[in-house]
């Protein structure tokens, strides 16, 4: 869940008024930290749309991460309101990131492209593992003398970035050597036989497409439409931390800008902090020299931090060399005073005495008066306005141990270190007695140990599942043995629920987000192992939680679903990027630490030659990288900043680091505690913010139909089990959408093409053999069918796969794909649904969905439809065919503004029986149905 602040920002800065009016010359905005910039790209898109012939299709805007777009459009389509009306359209404004929008440009007009999954890091590292030959990884050579060739596990983190890269930078393939251009070739056929695209190859197939030539005679018809949208759509391109690009996403824009697009990049050099993933400064630097008649613009002034924070934020990047970096000067523009002792640079004896202090602060900042804007009133500090920023989560146990000894409540960003909570080893427990690891008793004490037991008279029935869950010859069908199913069979066996977990309901609220995570681990362990004999899966399984996992989360960017406890953050520097806080603790400023120094050992330079890669050293980091992040680091900061420094066990780790040193000669700093000042307390208040979601319907349904689903869902993360089917709808939606994608360019398929269509799109990873080849013969039956009763209606095309979106209120948006708008025989104009089998709901579910499309076309295009209609591929006879009207708009608005405003309220209860509905069955036990 991104967060959006609704305050109003102050009378624009000329420098920001100047931002948003220019509109025509190529703009380069340097915005440093906290100065606004969401804001003024904002109006700059708002003044954009209100030029004539200009719609939001015209507009791509770029942003680093998915919060980031979240924010960003809540905030233009906030402003577009209140200067536009209810423009049409806007849903067809992309505000994303590059794979997002690399991702839907493929699975729009390449057919090909529309079976493919998506691999986050995690399911790519696992199918480089598991597929340790075919992914080139142990035919991938090395120069170092302990490796002839790269090792399954222990190298495949450093094999991918070899492989992104060989595809993202600008290589001098003459350089390369052929074993490694061959290992690198065998991953790319490993992709596409899976059918995956992984971060790099969505970027670099739209590319591929987009530098085409439009009248080459090659070309396929949708093809030829990617490239005419290229054309004669896109006239401004927005890209946000451009000082973050590669050279792959360098040649994205440029694709996209070719045909005379206007370019704005947002971006500060200061905040470079990726070059490790390929980012490349010198974009950044040289872009006025690259593009013609450049107009740059400062966005100097800091609007969210205190003055004693901007001049000690500013003194930082000033020690980065001058040729590395963009003259200027960060001001404070902030309502947050600085006041003696806000900041501080301490230095304790041992690292639990800097723990011991750290806790001691946060607790002594809780109902602090803190104000969040000038027009608000004071609120007292609560635990989420804390946060505890690492240069690498190795450094935070004795801050975690401290935290969990006093019970204050934390959450860990990303996931390497939930393996360490009881609750987790708990977990992984059930899978070791399965393999005889450790006994019965044994796994009772983990449980015990983690007060993970509401009702322990009922250990005996998750032993009996666990055990019957083990006997792996009792079923021929691999798919019976779901690692996901038994894992929320064992939990319903349990009784555990949000409501039964022993402990106070933050504690049960804490508990939740972690069964959650595990549960996202298991999915992604699935996806790739599911078909595997299931006693070596189950062995893969707990191999995989002991040896890899850890290592594999350390960096994973994203935590499950939305849910953001009141808790103290502890994270990493880099992914505390675009974020703020009242008070930031920054530990742990050790030489050797913070500024890091080069690691020793195997790196991507054993195995690409460094002259092979321009500016290679980028990838090495060094103290110009290491700077910047202590920039941000000290930014994230509104009031509060504590630095300190604890000497470590090892002989390089005994003094402090430079950065440290740094701090203790500013004059707004603080080397001693003074204390905090001595004021009257407010109660402790987390900052009520609005909630910046943007759902599907699928997601929707659960909040219209089952509150709570939609919680533990999308909120916790709980992950529904693998379905041996999965695939089957999705393959029958494909092909029809080809069908009518390519009438809508008058290349109209024919009926003998059926086989031809589900061949090409049916794609059912999870089947066994033999219901593979049942639901092959059900697609190709169901695809002729629709040409025998609907083959005219392909001329009558109207829209194919349609974006559509309705912000139901203030930060909820829903969104999604129309299957289908056509033209019926009556000239009425219709909104389709196809469903098959496998997507069975009730009428009532479907007819909300559809009431819900037929809103959203009303506001992408600012007409109605005539009528809303469901098509069964798999029967004869069609489910529903009803009049669109004002009251059926009125109503399914009315339905889902009164689930927005359960969302900001946090309620999410839901009273109705589940135990006879299939389509819960999945978390049923987590209702409060008694069992």
């Amino acid at each position: 869940m991104a967060i959006v602040s609704v305050d109003t920002m102050p009378a624009y800065t000329p420098a920001q008024q100047s931002a948003i009016e220019e509109i025509d010359a190529p703009l380069q905005l340097i915005a440093c930290a906290g100065s606004g910039k969401t804001q003024v790209i904002s109006q700059r898109i708002s003044r954009i749309l209100s030029q004539p012939g200009i719609r939001p299709a015209n507009i791509v805007a770029f942003t680093f991460t998915e919060k980031a777009a979240a924010e960003l459009k809540d905030r233009i389509y906030a402003i577009v309101k209140a200067e536009h009306g209810d423009l049409p359209g806007l849903a067809e404004m992309y505000i994303g990131t590059m794979h997002g929008y690399c991702l839907n440009l493929l699975q729009t007009f390449i057919p090909e492209a529309f079976k493919y999954g998506v691999l986050t890091e995690i399911t790519q590292r696992l199918l480089i593992d598991r597929q340790s030959s075919k992914s080139g990884l142990t035919t991938c050579p090395s120069i170092a003398p302990s490796r002839p060739t790269l090792w399954r596990y222990a190298d495949s983190k450093l094999y991918m970035q070899v492989l992104s890269i060989l595809q993202e930078d600008e290589i001098k393939w003459d350089l390369i050597p052929d074993e490694v251009d061959a290992s690198l070739k065998s991953y790319l056929t490993l992709l596409a036989q899976q059918k995956y695209f992984d971060f790099t190859s969505m970027i670099a197939g739209a590319v591929a497409y987009l530098e085409s030539e439009p009248d080459a005679p090659e070309l396929e018809s949708t093809e030829r439409e990617l490239l005419r949208y290229a054309q004669d759509d896109i006239k401004y391109v927005v890209v946000d931390e451009y000082q973050d690009v590669n050279p792959l996403q360098e040649k994205l824009i440029a694709a996209l800008t070719r045909f005379g697009a206007n370019l704005c990049v947002v971006g500060d050099d200061d905040q470079t902090i990726y070059q490790w993933r390929g980012s490349e400064v010198s974009n950044i630097l040289s872009f006025a020299e690259r593009y013609e008649n450049v107009r740059t613009i400062q966005l100097a002034d800091n609007f969210r931090s205190s003055e004693g924070i901007v001049r000690l934020g500013r003194s930082v990047a000033e020690l980065l060399p001058e040729e590395e970096r963009l003259s200027k000067a960060m001001e404070y523009a902030s309502h947050q005073t600085w006041d003696r002792g806000d900041l501080v640079a301490l230095e304790f004896d041992d690292l639990q005495a800097e723990a011991t202090w750290i806790a001691d602060r946060i607790e002594a900042l809780q109902g602090l008066p803190f104000v969040d804007a000038p027009a608000r009133p004071p609120r007292g500090l609560s635990w989420s306005d804390c946060a505890v920023l690492f240069r690498t989560v190795k450094d935070a146990e004795p801050v975690v141990e401290e935290l969990r000894k006093r019970g204050i409540p934390y959450i860990i960003k990303g996931l390497a270190r939930m393996f360490e909570a009881p609750e987790i080893v708990a977990l992984v427990g059930l899978f070791r007695y399965m393999l005889d690891e450790i006994s019965r008793e044994e796994l009772r004490s983990l449980f015990d140990a983690a007060d993970l037991l509401p009702r322990p008279e009922h250990f005996a029935r998750a032993i009996s599942l666990l055990d019957q869950g083990a006997a792996f010859g009792d079923d021929d069908r691999w798919g019976t043995y779901n690692i996901q199913r038994l894992y929320l069979s064992v939990l319903e066996a349990l009784d555990i629920r949000e409501d039964t977990i022993p402990g106070t309901p933050s504690r049960a609220e804490l508990v939740m987000y972690q069964l959650g995570k595990f549960s996202r681990v298991i999915s992604d362990f699935e996806t790739i192992y599911f078909a595997s004999n299931p006693e070596s899966k189950y062995k893969s399984f707990v191999g995989f939680l002991t040896h890899q996992a850890p290592s594999y989360y350390e960096e994973s960017d994203e935590d499950s679903g939305y849910a953001t406890p009141d808790a103290v953050t502890l994270t990493t520097v880099h992914r505390s990027k675009g974020m703020q806080w009242p008070a930031v603790f920054i530990p742990c400023l050790r030489r050797n630490r913070f500024p890091s120094r080069v690691s020793g050992g195997l790196n991507v330079f054993h195995v690409i030659p460094q002259e092979a890669v321009p500016n290679g050293t980028r990838y090495r980091g060094g103290l110009a990288d290491e700077t910047r992040l202590f920039y941000v680091a000290t930014t994230r900061a509104q009031k509060y900043l504590s630095m300190t420094f604890a000497p470590g066990e090892s002989n390089q780790a005994k003094k402090p680091s430079a950065f440290y040193l740094h701090a203790t000669k500013s004059d707004w700093v603080s080397t001693t505690d003074e204390g905090l000042p001595d004021t009257v307390r407010l109660a402790a208040t987390p900052k009520v913010e609005t909630p910046a979601i943007s759902i599907s319907f699928s997601e929707l349904k659960y909040l219209i139909e089952c509150p709570y689903q939609f919680k533990l869902r999308f909120m916790y993360g709980f992950n529904p089990p693998i379905h041996e089917a999965l695939g089957y709808g999705k393959g029958l939606h494909d092909a029809l959408a080809e069908m009518h994608k390519r009438a809508l360019t008058g290349d109209v398929p024919q009926p003998e093409e059926s086989a031809d269509l589900v061949n090409r799109h049916l794609h059912t990873p999870y089947a066994y053999p033999a219901l593979r080849e049942q639901l092959k013969k059900a697609a190709k039956s169901a695809i002729r069918r629709y040409f025998v009763e609907h083959g005219e209606d392909l001329t009558r095309t109207i829209h194919s796969e349609k974006q559509i979106e309705v912000v139901v209120a203030p930060g909820v948006t829903v969104n999604g794909r129309i299957d289908l708008v056509k033209r019926l025989e009556t000239n009425e104009t219709s909104i389709v649904d196809f469903k098959s089998t496998e997507e069975s709901q009730a009428t009532g579910v479907t007819r909300d969905q559809l009431s819900v499309y037929a809103l959203g076309y009303r506001e992408l295009t600012g007409e109605s439809a005539d009528r809303i209609q469901v098509l069964n591929l798999d029967s004869k006879g069609d489910g529903l065919n009803e009049p669109v009207n004002d009251m059926l708009l009125a109503g399914i608005r009315a339905k889902v503004e009164a689930v927005a405003a359960d969302i900001r309220e946090n309620k999410f209860e839901c009273g109705h029986d589940h135990s006879k509905e299939a389509t819960y069955n999945d978390l049923v036990w987590l209702t409060g149905r008694e069992s």
